[in-house]
């Protein structure tokens, strides 16, 4: 299907459906009956067509910083981007925190609508949504170097567990830009929270707060200067990490650390993994974390 320059189509596998709308990219899966698995990608590829267009038309005011009044926006991945970051608005944050995990949110609710599907689940560039029915569970590998790109450990998830999202976050490698600026300096930050727009905001967040200021060997730049667009604006953000002492690491990932245990006590997330320099902080003391891949 190419409807105005949106694709949707399974890849080879024949198991997986791929939909692609301008910067927007996911990856579908659903575990069932075939009839069902097929009615279900049918729906979630006639929802996918106006995510983008819709999303478009609110940009100004999801790249505004959230403040005392909470805005309204019309479009439902819009709705889900403000309400997950609305809780984080004390410190510096705008919808655009968490509109990968929206818009994985989102289709995923798309694709389960009036469908009975044992496991599924909508990857936007690492930030998941996913369902489970009872006694059903997923693995999903951990990142803990974005820029690598290397599966070094994997996070079991269970019907049980009080989690239906997973967002990871981190600091960009220079001329990456996107999204994937960071004001902090950690690697890598994988948020478990109870759907994916919670989980993405909270891992940037968190992400931030893995930061040593003014640290010789942290090269910064105003995010405008990468991306015009960038709704951080003349904010600083990470474009490299030096070398860095034991110390410096230990205390950059307390920092974090610190951030992600408030959001897990406030109940925003469920834990987290944190990395720098191949140094891990876990936060959430039955995090399913199983051993390296």
């Amino acid at each position: 299907m190419n409807r105005a320059g949106m694709r949707a189509g399974l890849l080879p596998d024949g198991k997986r459906l791929h939909l692609q709308h301008g910067p927007i990219d996911l990856i579908v899966e659903a575990f069932g009956d075939p009839a069902e698995v097929h009615a279900a990608y049918v729906q979630a590829a006639a929802g996918f067509v106006d995510v983008l267009p819709t999303l478009v038309k609110e940009l100004p005011l999801l790249r505004m910083p959230l403040g005392d009044a909470c805005p309204l926006p019309a479009g439902p991945v819009a709705q889900r981007m403000v309400a997950a970051c609305w809780p984080h608005r004390s410190t510096f944050i705008t919808p655009m925190a968490a509109v990968a995990g929206s818009v994985a949110d989102h289709m995923l609710q798309a694709l389960l609508d009036g469908r009975r599907l044992d496991r599924a689940y909508v990857n936007d560039g690492g930030d998941i949504a996913f369902h489970l029915a009872p006694a059903q569970s997923l693995t999903c590998g951990l990142v803990a170097d974005l820029a690598a790109l290397a599966v070094d450990g994997t996070i079991s998830l269970s019907h049980a567990l009080p989690v239906r999202g997973l967002a990871t976050s981190g600091r960009a490698t220079k001329g990456q830009g996107g999204r994937s600026f960071s004001l902090g300096i950690a690697d890598s930050v994988t948020v478990l929270a109870r759907d994916a727009a919670a989980a993405d905001a909270a891992a940037t967040m968190i992400t931030n707060a893995v930061d040593l200021p003014g640290h010789p060997a942290i090269a910064r730049e105003p995010a405008s200067a990468q991306d015009p667009d960038s709704d951080l604006g003349d904010r600083l953000v990470t474009l490299d990490v030096g070398a860095l002492s034991d110390e410096d690491v230990a205390e950059a990932l307390r920092s974090g650390a610190a951030k992600a245990e408030d959001l897990r006590r406030s109940g925003l997330i469920h834990g987290a993994v944190l990395v720098l320099k191949r140094r891990l902080a876990a936060v959430g003391a039955d995090l399913p974390l199983l051993a390296a891949a």
